[in-house]
């Protein structure tokens, strides 16, 4: 028997392992999807581009919902831990995985046992664009429409580790009865694949909420961080979307709300003012204002909420005014403005990335976010 009968032989003893990755739970839509379900391939796994809405769009498996009772849940001011993996065998969930139990004896966050990192479309460390996840106060999926999604955090080593962490903010509201409807999304460096995006449904539930003030409506972020590869040295902050944002929709035949080329993906990350972990600027009365953004446009101002009431009336930020703010506007001062005097300070770190201290000028809120704007 020659070598190449026999490897080929071996290779069919072992577990199917394929490329990409996804989020897995068993609150996400499409969790028993195998290649086999769909004509085409269309595991949680597989990449959505070039496709019409109704075929990419929550990966088209709505009509495969999760179990009653199968919810994820985003504890409001603490991490929420995911599994991300190539195959769901690499994960806790690999019972219910057509080739079972492939997980890493040996390395527990190994996102894909026996392939290179390449599979899950990374060259190394120095190589991640980022991931997000995003949550709409709507419990019934089907009334979803792309713009009803905010992205409340962000993930910037993602998809790096199996077992990977959402700071969720900590001012998150409760959900309705029903529970909400989140998302994982994420769009791959260029130098480790083609273009292509990924998107997980599952149901959530916020717990732990001790706020009722609302989620602001999302906005399409805006690219102005630092882009050298792209001849952009410098970045501009006031060209920046600010508060709420909407997810990426890109590469495919309908509903895209970004239009970058190939080689330009949209990320989560600083270049589009995705700060690393919680976004907690998403709610309705986080700004006092937020100036339409222009290269040379002031910068928004941020709200002192740590004096206002919990509660407020469910609305949506109007285009340059948080609602809900607006009436007390006199009662804040400059001094909540982001202080951008750190912006170029610059921290080393040994996962590449350039963590900045931020502070705001009143002494209200100090933390290490990562800041490389344009």
């Amino acid at each position: 028997m020659s070598t190449a009968i026999i490897s080929l032989a071996l290779c069919a003893l072992l577990p199917r392992v394929s490329g990409h990755s996804a989020f897995w739970h068993p609150s996400m839509f499409g969790f028993n999807v195998t290649d086999k379900t769909f004509p085409y391939d269309n595991r949680p796994v597989a990449p959505i581009k070039n496709m019409p809405f109704s075929q990419w769009w929550f990966h088209n498996h709505l009509d495969f919902p999760p179990n009653a009772g199968d919810i994820f849940n985003l504890p409001a001011g603490n991490p929420a831990t995911v599994e991300i993996a190539c195959n769901k065998g690499a994960t806790s969930f690999f019972a219910s995985s057509e080739g079972g139990d492939i997980r890493d004896k040996n390395n527990a966050n190994n996102v894909c046992p026996n392939s290179s990192t390449e599979a899950y479309h990374t060259k190394g460390l120095d190589d991640l664009e980022g991931c997000a996840l995003a949550i709409t106060y709507k419990s019934d999926v089907r009334a979803v429409q792309p713009e009803d999604f905010t992205v409340f955090s962000v993930n910037q080593t993602c998809v790096w580790t199996r077992f990977t962490d959402f700071q969720v903010p900590a001012r998150m509201p409760p959900c309705p009865e029903g529970g909400c409807i989140c998302s994982f999304f994420w769009i791959h460096s260029p130098k480790s694949g083609g273009e292509e995006n990924y998107m997980n449904g599952f149901k959530c539930n916020v717990t732990g909420s001790t706020s009722n003030v609302a989620v602001a409506q999302s906005k399409v972020a805006r690219r102005c961080g630092a882009d050298p590869e792209n001849g952009k040295i410098q970045s501009a902050p006031a060209n920046c979307t600010y508060g709420a944002k909407t997810p990426f929709y890109w590469f495919n035949n309908e509903r895209n709300n970004m239009f970058e080329g190939t080689f330009s993906p949209p990320v989560y990350n600083d270049r589009y003012n995705f700060l690393d972990g919680a976004q907690d600027d998403i709610f309705v009365d986080s700004y006092v204002s937020i100036p339409d953004p222009a290269p040379n446009a002031a910068m928004p101002v941020l709200a002192d909420v740590s004096t206002k009431s919990s509660t407020i009336p469910s609305s949506t930020s109007s285009n340059s005014t948080t609602s809900g703010a607006t009436a007390n506007i006199s009662d804040y001062s400059n001094s909540y403005k982001r202080d951008m005097s750190d912006v170029h300070k610059r921290k080393k770190s040994t996962s590449r990335l350039a963590f900045i201290e931020m502070s705001r000028r009143s002494g209200i809120h100090t933390r290490d976010r990562l800041w490389n704007m344009w």
